[in-house]
């Protein structure tokens, strides 16, 4: 997960920094994982869960056509303020980007790299503000 954390992520070059757990094992390790926000808030983090693809499904066309030839769906979740968001998003652009990972919100149609961008654009901002 490091190269997740250290090159995916910073190469995205949004206007704060985020440093997921370096000791996140992807597939391996679920419920709450911890990240730095900005070099300073290690309050911050978010849910990540995995499950094979079949299994997500139940025969759903629609979530079929989106999961497409991916054999995992990845799902994370975040509760208490727009940091936590905003990280999700950020791990969600840097996963897309380099990694080819469909981004679906609760099963709505995907979104593109671009929408995808612009949100975590606009929720960093917004995280910003929470302050």
């Amino acid at each position: 997960m490091r190269y997740f954390s250290l090159f995916a992520i910073d190469k995205l070059n949004f206007n704060i920094s985020l440093e997921i757990d370096s000791e996140l094992e992807p597939f391996e390790d679920e419920g709450f994982s911890p990240c730095t926000w900005n070099k300073t808030d290690e309050n911050v983090g978010f849910e990540i869960y995995y499950e094979p693809s079949d299994d997500i499904h139940d025969g759903d066309e629609e979530l079929i056509k989106i999961i497409g030839n991916n054999d995992y769906c990845i799902t994370m979740a975040w509760g208490r303020s727009m940091k936590e968001c905003a990280s999700v998003m950020i791990a969600c652009c840097a996963l897309q980007k380099d990694f080819g990972a469909v981004i679906s919100y609760e099963g709505d149609d995907p979104v593109s790299f671009e929408e995808l961008i612009q949100g975590t654009i606009e929720t960093i901002e917004e995280a910003i503000n929470e302050d």
